[in-house]
Protein backbone atom coordinates (compact mmCIF):
# COMPACT_ATOMS: atom_id res chain seq x y z
CA UNK A 1 0.00 0.00 0.00
CA UNK A 2 1.47 3.48 -0.66
CA UNK A 3 2.26 6.19 1.91
CA UNK A 4 -0.57 8.29 0.67
CA UNK A 5 -3.19 5.43 1.00
CA UNK A 6 -1.71 4.55 4.44
CA UNK A 7 -2.22 8.42 5.63
CA UNK A 8 -5.29 8.67 4.37
CA UNK A 9 -6.77 5.16 5.78
CA UNK A 10 -5.24 6.58 9.47
CA UNK A 11 -6.25 10.24 9.20
CA UNK A 12 -9.27 10.40 11.02
CA UNK A 13 -8.43 8.17 13.87
CA UNK A 14 -5.30 10.07 14.20
CA UNK A 15 -7.15 13.49 14.10
CA UNK A 16 -9.76 12.71 16.86
CA UNK A 17 -6.26 12.58 19.29
CA UNK A 18 -5.66 14.91 21.46
CA UNK A 19 -3.20 17.69 20.36
CA UNK A 20 -3.49 16.27 16.71
CA UNK A 21 -3.85 19.04 14.50
CA UNK A 22 -2.41 17.69 11.17
CA UNK A 23 -0.98 14.67 8.92
CA UNK A 24 1.16 14.51 6.40
CA UNK A 25 3.65 13.09 4.91
CA UNK A 26 7.42 13.59 5.10
CA UNK A 27 11.05 12.22 5.38
CA UNK A 28 13.19 11.83 8.23
CA UNK A 29 16.75 10.05 7.83
CA UNK A 30 16.31 9.91 3.68
CA UNK A 31 13.02 7.60 4.66
CA UNK A 32 9.35 8.50 4.04
CA UNK A 33 7.53 9.02 7.22
CA UNK A 34 3.61 9.89 7.92
CA UNK A 35 4.23 13.30 9.97
CA UNK A 36 1.36 13.92 12.67
CA UNK A 37 1.39 17.54 13.73
CA UNK A 38 0.32 18.25 17.71
CA UNK A 39 0.22 21.28 18.99
CA UNK A 40 2.73 19.95 21.95
CA UNK A 41 4.43 16.72 23.00
CA UNK A 42 3.74 15.56 26.11
CA UNK A 43 5.00 12.33 27.90
CA UNK A 44 3.57 9.15 27.54
CA UNK A 45 2.49 8.36 30.90
CA UNK A 46 0.08 11.31 30.61
CA UNK A 47 -1.49 9.74 27.71
CA UNK A 48 -3.78 6.91 27.28
CA UNK A 49 -2.87 4.20 25.91
CA UNK A 50 -5.70 4.74 23.07
CA UNK A 51 -4.25 8.17 22.63
CA UNK A 52 -0.99 7.26 22.14
CA UNK A 53 0.22 7.69 18.10
CA UNK A 54 1.97 4.76 16.74
CA UNK A 55 5.55 4.37 15.88
CA UNK A 56 4.50 2.84 12.84
CA UNK A 57 0.86 2.55 10.82
CA UNK A 58 1.00 -0.14 8.55
CA UNK A 59 4.38 -0.52 7.12
CA UNK A 60 5.35 3.20 7.74
CA UNK A 61 7.64 4.81 10.80
CA UNK A 62 6.06 7.94 12.28
CA UNK A 63 7.22 11.37 13.15
CA UNK A 64 5.42 13.30 15.37
CA UNK A 65 6.11 17.14 14.95
CA UNK A 66 5.57 19.76 17.62
CA UNK A 67 3.69 22.68 15.86
CA UNK A 68 2.14 24.78 18.43
CA UNK A 69 -1.26 26.24 17.35
CA UNK A 70 -2.57 26.13 13.83
CA UNK A 71 -3.93 29.90 13.57
CA UNK A 72 -6.13 30.86 10.10
CA UNK A 73 -4.58 34.28 8.55
CA UNK A 74 -6.00 36.25 6.93
CA UNK A 75 -4.55 37.52 3.40
CA UNK A 76 -3.91 41.39 3.44
CA UNK A 77 -2.76 42.48 -0.26
CA UNK A 78 0.11 45.46 0.59
CA UNK A 79 -1.37 48.56 -1.07
CA UNK A 80 1.62 50.85 -0.71
CA UNK A 81 3.78 48.90 -3.52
Amino acid sequence: MSIDAVRKKHENRLMRLPNVVGVGIGEKDDVQVIQVFVTAKVPLSALRSHEVIPERLDSYATDVLEIGHVVIQKNVKNEGG
